[in-house]
């Protein structure tokens, strides 16, 4: 069956350029529903062809299942540098859109260093210590108004979307993640006094406190990315819409 799928799209593509299609007008998909289907026929792809090739693990369920499944095939050939664009198909939930379906995709390819689309989250996955799901939710609200703000900011603030911002929930973690993103937050954990430490570059800004953190945090990241991102000066690294994602910018 593999062997199948690949004559048959390399004798496509040969017929199409025999009949007048130019070459660089050609891009090559042979997507199946199996992940060692897709690796092994995609390795096999790459070694014999020179054309642009499209990766997608089709009907790949729903949810975490479909999640799972698209990232373990489409990572391991994107890692040996194997994929020219790429599509997520998830069945959506009933009465859902299609939208998580771009952005589970953008975020493989984020999440690889690939591309970046939106600012990162790093969120702790809480622990006896959190037993708040302040954070949580801080965490949750901080990633959806980042990427509702993305529209104007990729106007306003090129480069933005590789800022990092991290909301912990505890003490044990949370100030040295925060000092490694570009932007951080460590919410009080259990037992721990009721304030929120925020670090900016590395630094310990201020500490919020009362009832209005999430509002005052939000503030505060609004400031940072029209003060960094507008100035033309971009921060320094921190460590380490189609449905077809390509997979390098192009512009």
């Amino acid at each position: 069956m593999r062997e199948a799928l690949i004559a048959s799209a390399l004798e496509s593509a040969a017929l199409a350029e025999r009949i007048g299609l130019p070459g660089d007008r050609i891009i090559l998909s042979c997507k199946v529903s199996g992940v060692q289907d897709l690796i092994a026929v995609y390795r096999e792809l790459a070694r014999r062809c020179d054309y642009p090739l499209h990766l997608g693990l089709t009907e790949a369920g729903m949810g975490s299942k479909g999640i799972v499944a698209s990232t373990a095939a489409m990572a391991v050939l994107l890692q040996e540098g194997i994929g020219d664009t790429i599509r997520v198909s998830l069945t959506p939930e009933p009465g859902g859109d299609r939208t998580r379906e771009v952005v589970v995709a953008q975020e493989i390819l984020q999440t690889m260093g690939l591309r970046s689309f939106a600012p990162m989250v790093i969120a702790c996955p809480g622990c006896g210590r959190t037993t708040s799901t302040v954070f949580q939710e801080l965490a949750a609200s901080i990633q959806s108004w980042l990427r509702s703000r993305m529209p104007v900011w990729r106007l306003q603030y090129p480069g933005v979307e590789d800022m990092h911002v991290a909301v912990m929930g505890c003490v044990v973690n949370g100030p040295g993640e925060s000092r490694q993103a570009n932007i951080g937050i460590s919410l009080p954990g259990s037992g721990e006094r009721p304030v929120a430490p925020v670090y900016v570059d590395g630094q310990k800004t201020v500490t919020l406190k009362g009832d209005h953190i999430a509002e005052e945090f939000q503030a505060i990241v609004e400031r940072y990315v029209s003060n960094t991102y507008g100035s033309g000066t971009q921060p320094q690294p921190v460590s380490q819409s189609s449905k077809t994602i390509p997979i390098k910018s192009v512009g």
